[in-house]
Formats: structure tokens, sequence, C-alpha cells
């Protein structure tokens, strides 16, 4: 059998197949486009494309593949060809017009049982580095291949390690970009951390002390009191700052997506994994991978993540292979984990690898110093997010707030000002403006009953409001300072 081969217009196709790959900005798809252009220029009947990877069979991963049935034999056959060793280890190219009787591969079944005539192989390098090989073959005609494809291969090869390298750096900027977007997005997240309380400066004490560690950290507390934030402060932070921060909801997500989503799947896992797909893990490689209500991981799940802290180590659905995680893992829950091991809900194993150090956030209830300063934070977004001219908040309103219980802690408290901004039809929030739950909201017996209960209340409130400042406090009243002071030094007796 007769191949054509390139000749004239090989300058030409080079020209074309150059300008095609060049606009494809996306790796993957970028290769299986090199891929068919290698073939159908020098028609061969298989070929691979596959790259250097660490997590890969042998260190590098098939990547694009024809006519192989599957990309597991395609990968297979890779990991014990001595044809691609060869091309990875000296960066040289081969071809051979007749591997069965080429003395070079005499020891390689795979060549001799599939009974393959023709191959061509070069490397795809990046300077001296080689990133990877372009491997083709036939099993029908010797001489298949020629130096003049030799040739041609090697220049395309070459023009297509410069594409490669320009779409991954392409796809490398992507990702920086959205992380830089995230991280302006996430500007002030320390400032968000508001509070002044004790309890509050002691939990920002522990914070501080675990972000240059990269120690797993288990975040406890009610709902609403702020887990995620202090994750995200952790991660941004410390020193994984500026890498993934990957939140997975494991309440959210059913049982039996909640593998695959996190540690992702191979090609032909189950019906419908037409591709391989990345997992959450690999996603927030390098990075933070925060674990949100972790008690409602599975057991089957549970050891995997064990697995997981313990070892660096994973394996896609449906996959043979394990593969090796950079991230440090923070996880977050509203339960009280050590019942769920009495209950066999939680691995006892699994518990200890998450709880190296525990931060348990107070209740807002816990803390209601700070929420003055947090009701202040909230109306300050609120009002610039909805473009409402609100200021402040009325004193008898501050105290609403100080006397109500706040089941949902300070997500609950952030709702009720945004509710509240919105309604408000002057510059100040007053107590007609807020809408609270009957089952927490403060209770009539609770208010002062006389004028000077009442003015003292407004005093201590505005006071706590502005910090302690009694400069700040007095102007807000609409005092004199020598009055307010005059005031606090007689209730002091």
């Amino acid at each position: 059998m007769s191949n054509p081969q390139p000749n004239t217009n090989s300058f030409e196709a080079l020209y074309e197949i150059t300008r095609a790959i060049n606009s494809i900005l996306e790796p993957g798809p970028l290769l299986e486009r090199v891929l068919e252009a290698a073939m159908g220029h020098l028609n061969a009947e298989r070929g691979f494309v596959l790259l250097a990877d660490l997590g890969g069979t042998g260190g590098y991963t098939v990547v694009a593949a024809r006519n192989f049935g599957t990309t597991q034999s395609s990968e297979a056959f890779a990991a014990s060809s001595s044809v691609v060793r060869n091309v990875l280890s000296s960066g040289e190219p081969v071809l051979t017009y007749d591997a069965q009787a080429d003395e070079r591969f005499e020891a390689s079944t795979s060549i001799i049982t599939q009974k393959i005539l023709s191959i061509i192989c070069i490397p795809l390098q990046s300077g001296s580095r080689t990133t990877g090989a372009v491997y083709l073959d036939s099993s029908v005609s010797r001489k298949a291949f020629t130096e003049e494809s030799m040739k041609f291969l090697a220049v395309f090869g070459h023009l297509a390690a410069i594409a490669l390298e320009n779409a991954q750096r392409y796809t490398q900027l992507q990702g920086e970009n959205r992380r830089l977007q995230e991280a302006v997005d996430r500007a002030q997240t320390f400032t968000d951390v508001i509070g002044e309380s004790p309890r509050w400066k002691h939990i920002l004490g522990l914070v501080e002390r675990v972000l240059d560690v990269d120690v797993p950290v288990l975040i406890t507390g009610e709902s609403g009191t702020g887990k995620e934030l202090i994750a995200r402060t952790i991660h941004d932070h410390g020193t994984r700052r500026g890498r993934p921060f990957i939140a997975v909801n494991c309440s959210a997500l059913p049982e039996h997506l909640l593998e695959s989503e996190m540690f992702g799947y191979a090609k032909g896992a189950f019906t419908g994994a037409s591709s391989d797909k990345k997992g959450l893990v690999e996603v927030a490689e390098g990075g933070t991978l925060f674990l949100d209500e972790v008690g409602d991981i599975p057991p089957l799940l549970q050891a995997k993540l064990l697995r997981l802290l313990q070892g660096r180590e994973y394996r896609r659905v449906g996959d043979t292979n394990n593969r090796t995680a950079d991230i440090r893992v923070l996880a977050a829950t509203n339960r009280r984990l050590d019942e769920d091991i009495k209950q066999g809900r939680m691995r006892e194993d699994l518990y200890f690898r998450l709880n190296v150090i525990e931060i348990r956030l107070p209740a807002l209830r816990e803390r209601k110093e700070d929420i003055p300063l947090l009701a202040q934070y909230f109306l300050r977004r609120a009002a610039e997010r909805y473009r409402r001219p609100v200021e402040s908040i009325h004193p008898e309103a501050m105290h609403v707030l100080l006397a109500n219980n706040w089941k949902g802690n300070a997500r609950e408290l952030q709702n009720a000002i945004e509710r509240a901004v919105v309604l408000c039809h002057g510059n100040q929030l007053t107590r007609k403006d807020f809408v609270l739950d009957d089952s927490t909201a403060p209770q009539e017996e609770g208010l002062p009953t006389t004028l000077a209960d009442f003015e003292k209340q407004i005093i201590e409130t505005t006071l706590a409001e502005m910090g302690g400042n009694r400069t700040r406090t007095a102007e807000r009243l609409g005092v004199s300072l020598r009055w307010l002071q005059y005031r606090l030094k007689e209730w002091q007796g």
C-alpha cells in the first residue's frame, strides 16, 4: 500500500495547520486538533498525544488519542512502549520503517503482539525541557512514514509546542485573573471580621496563630456565626493566599454525587461520563479546600477523605491511578461531632485528623457588645448596595437589637439590617423599621419603665455603638461632652 507523503505542499499545510491551532486557546481542544492534523497529513491509523504529568502513569498522561478504543488503552500502551520512553528520556524523535524487524524494539511485547509496522514519535519541547510527545503508527504498511514525514512532524511538533505553551499560559492567566478578581472582591475580608468583645478577640488570636501553619482546622459553631468567613480569612492571610479557595457544602450535594464532585471521575466511569472530569480537590490544587458541614459526609466517603488527609492521595471515580494533592483542608460544622462518633455517624480517626486545631465560634448572644459594631457595618454595606441614604440607627432601635436573642446569629442580624434599610424612609433606622421574629424579639418588660432608665439605656447603647468614644457619643446624642461626663459619673456613684 502506498501512502501520499509530504511534498512541496507541506509548507502550505504547516501554514494552514499553524493558523488553525494558534486560534485555539484551550489546551485540551488544541491537542485534539494537533493530533487530528498530524494523523490526517501523514495518513496514520492510530495516534495519541501525551503530556508530562506527575499524576499520570509513568509521569505522563495521554490527553488526546484516536483509534485506540479508549484513553485508558492508549495510556497503557504508552506506559509499556519503549518508543515513547526513548523519546521522553532522550528528547530525540524516533522513526522506524519496520518495527517488527527493528532491533531497538525487539523486546517490546506491545509492538509485537499488535503487529505494528511503522512508527513515528516526536517530542514536544519547551526550551530544553521535553513536556510531552506525539505518537503515530501503522499496522498496514511498512515505510508508512519517511524522512520527509519526520521533517514535517518535527517542525509541526515545534509549532504545536509553542501553541500549547501559549494556550497553557492563557489558561493560567484566566485562572489567575479569576483568583485576583476573587481577591479584589474579598479585599476587605479581614476587616469584615468585626468584633471587639473579649471572646471575639480570642478567636482572632487563634486565627492569627494558624495563618502560617499548614495544619487542618475545624471551625465549629451555630449556623450564621461566620464559619466560612473565618475559613476565608485563614486562607486569604495564610501561606496559600492568592491561590484557589474551594468551598464544598457537604450537605447540599446528594450522596451519590458528592464523591464524583469532590474527587472527579474518569471517562467511562459511568453512563454519561463522556470525558475525564476534575474534582474539587484537584481544582483546589495549591490552595485551600473548605469542607462546610463536614459532619454530613456519608460514611463511605469518610474513608476516602481520611486517605486524602493522611497521605495526600485520592483517586477519581472509575480510575485506577492514584493522584496526589497539595492542599490545605479546613472544615466547619454546626453539629456535635463527638455525639456523631458515639452514634456511629462519624469516624473517630477522621474527626481527629480534621480537628488538629479547633476554633469554636461564640453565638452572637454570647458577644452582644459586638452587635453595635456589626449593625453599623451591615448598615453601611446595605445602604451602599441598595442605594439608600440611611446613615445611622436610632438608640431605641439599637436597644431592640441588643435585647434580641438572634437565633440565626450574625447572618440573621445582617438580614434584619438589610430589610430595615430597604424599608426605611429617612436617613436613620428606627424601631418601626425592624421586623423581628416574635420568638426572638425582646419582650416589653425588658424595656426601661421610667424616663431616667430610658435616658440611661439610650446613653449606654449609643456609647457602645461608638466604641466607648465619649466625644462621638455626645455628638450623636446632641448633648455637650460635659453633660455626658456628668451623667456617667453620676451613675458610677
